[in-house]
């Protein structure tokens, strides 16, 4: 703009020295150059403005669920959750974002495989590192907040010998948490590898307090709380014995802006097994919830001020209905205390549909197996036409498809693995596209007007979503060791609950030696406990003494599970606390907490 006006103003001294214009020519002219002027004023004071609000708005890219080395043995999704992940972190790129936001499962497996870390670490490196100078401060104490590593105690972007363009903030979910000797999990590695910040990592379950990371931006004070993933029942009681807090703040309290984020069900799967909205505290103005795959736009909770982001899963790990919407992720703006979010539906992600088909509404000739067959191959032909129709440009060739056939009456199941062969050049998951079950009989209306058995076992429909057609087929470990435990003789010394916690551990987090540590763990406390009650050293006296100390040990379970079913009978507001106390805005490190009660959340 400023160009054009000096060459207009040369053009006017031309005309002027060659004669080749009158008075009202250069008057013309000069109108038109005063014109511009103005025009390229107006445009100043704009592009001033939008600086101004540049400069005192945090934009935070938000995410959650990538779930990296989701199938990665598989020819044809093995790479699915990679692209898509760089996806993500091109739209944070390109917006020019302050930093990105995680809401846990990074990583599918606890211990993610070679091929999987190095894909990740590259794509950090690419998108994340740079000379662009991050633009807002770390007002809190970096050691109080990132306190995982031995050496490296503080944000990444703030280490002089790394140029972080992007810095990454990231809890842990339940698929990459902390197991084994020390506590690690691959977050940490990022994390010593300056790659992210990992931060929510509660060192007791029994008593947890988070203290925020403060980040400041011009005019723009962000609170930001993190909570990793811990078992839910575990989670939800000490909700109820109030000892979860969140410092605040003591200087501007108002003034913060207070984000949570946490990874957690959301959907009630069981008496304890979820976190109510209403356990959060008043004070959070939003709240990031991980763990949920199904992407949700904002929420409000009757009674709160937050809002609720559920970003979902970016990639399909199962074959379920909410697995089939529509992936995104957010773009959160803050100013001051408002804020602004934009969603992006990604485009890399795998089509996916899933449809029920009644057999006995298909108005079939016969219960025929090839009957069913065909007609089932040219339900599944009908689907995939319509989604190349419907996605033309998609970046996948091939989608997900999930029938679920409800066969009852004279139908009986098909084979699904010789089904799919039909469609291995058309469908990613030829082998999982048919599952097959039958109507329930046998209903209750549960809490919540959720459908359950009266017998208390598994729902069917729980078990579509799992891509199982008969409830027999489902077994747990926990199964396993009952069955065990009940044929044989009652365990004296190790406990049944822990030991199936320790089995969980070896088979799902392929922690090796977790058998191993427990049973080690009991012995040494088993003998430290009979020395200090000196108990007779014959058999019987010993057995003797472990039966009286195992009866106390579950006298005080049950009295301590009855206090808490009695706790949780009353209002939602007893549920949780948020502790009035915490670092000081504007310094350094973390203020001391403030001797105030906890208010109700």
């Amino acid at each position: 703009a400023l160009c054009a006006a000096v060459i207009s103003q040369s053009e006017v001294a031309s005309m002027a020295a060659n004669g080749a214009g009158d008075a009202a020519a250069a008057a013309a002219a000069a109108r038109d150059d005063d014109d511009d002027e103005e025009h390229n004023h107006r445009r100043r004071n704009d592009n001033d403005e939008d600086e101004e609000d540049a400069a005192n708005t945090l934009k935070i890219l938000i995410a959650s669920d990538i779930h990296l080395g989701f199938a990665e043995k598989d020819e044809v999704r093995g790479r699915d959750s990679i692209i898509t992940f760089e996806e993500i972190l091109s739209h944070a790129q390109a917006n020019e974002v302050d930093f990105i936001l995680l809401g846990g499962d990074l990583f599918h497996e606890n211990k993610p495989s070679r091929p999987v870390m190095h894909n990740t670490i590259e794509l950090l490196r690419k998108y994340c590192m740079g000379d662009r100078p991050c633009q807002f401060e770390l007002l809190s104490d970096p050691a109080v907040n990132f306190p995982n590593s031995k050496r490296f105690k503080t944000a990444n972007y703030l280490d002089p010998n790394y140029n972080v363009a992007i810095p990454v903030f990231s809890i842990h979910g339940n698929h990459d948490d902390p197991a084994g000797p020390g506590g690690l999990c691959s977050l940490d590695i990022l994390s010593a590898s300056n790659l992210i910040n990992y931060f929510g990592k509660s060192t007791t379950l029994e008593d947890i307090t988070m203290s925020p990371i403060l980040i400041r931006k011009g005019v723009t004070k962000l609170a930001l709380y993190g909570l990793g993933a811990i078992r839910d029942e575990r989670l939800h009681r000490t909700f109820l014995n109030r000892k979860v807090k969140m410092l605040r703040p003591e200087e501007d309290t108002n003034e913060w802006f207070n984000l949570f984020v946490l990874h957690q069900n959301r959907i009630k799967h069981g008496p304890t097994s979820y976190i109510p909205e209403s356990f959060l505290p008043d004070f959070l103005d939003f709240v990031v919830w991980g763990h949920e795959h199904k992407s949700e736009r904002l929420t409000s909770v009757a009674g709160k001020r937050f809002q609720i982001f559920q970003p979902g899963s970016p990639i399909a790990t199962s074959l379920c209905d909410a697995e089939a919407e529509p992936k995104h992720i957010g773009i959160l703006h803050i100013r001051k205390n408002k804020m602004k979010l934009d969603t992006i539906r990604l485009k890399t992600v795998r089509p996916f549909r899933i449809e029920e088909v009644v057999l006995s509404e298909a108005n079939l000739p016969s219960a025929q197996s090839k009957v069913v067959d065909a007609y089932l191959t040219s339900r599944v032909n009908e689907i995939v036409a319509e989604i190349r129709q419907e996605q033309q440009r998609s970046f996948h060739t091939k989608p997900l498809i999930r029938l679920k056939v409800e066969y009852s009456g004279d139908f009986e199941p098909i084979n699904a693995q010789q089904f799919g062969q039909k469609f291995v050049d058309k469908v990613a998951n030829p082998g999982e596209i048919l599952t097959f079950f039958r109507k329930r009989k046998t209903h209750r209306l549960g809490e919540g007007g959720r459908v359950g058995r009266d017998d208390g076992g598994v729902e069917q429909e729980d078990l579509d979503e799992l891509g199982v057609a008969d409830q027999d087929a489902v077994v747990r470990v926990e199964d396993f060791v009952v069955e065990y435990l009940t044929k044989s003789s009652k365990l004296e010394i190790l406990s049944e609950r822990q030991l199936t916690e320790a089995i969980k551990t070896f088979v799902e987090k392929d922690e090796k030696d977790s058998i191993k540590d427990f049973v080690n763990y009991v012995l040494r406390k088993t003998q430290t406990h009979l020395k200090t009650r000196a108990a007779a050293v014959d058999e019987p006296g010993i057995v003797r003494e472990l039966e009286e100390t195992r009866t106390a040990e579950e006298a005080a379970a049950a009295q301590q599970a009855e206090q808490q079913a009695a706790n949780g009978a009353g209002p939602a507001g007893r549920a949780g606390a948020a502790g009035a106390a915490g670092a000081a805005a504007g310094s350094k490190r973390a203020a001391a907490p403030a001797a105030a009660a906890p208010a109700a959340a």
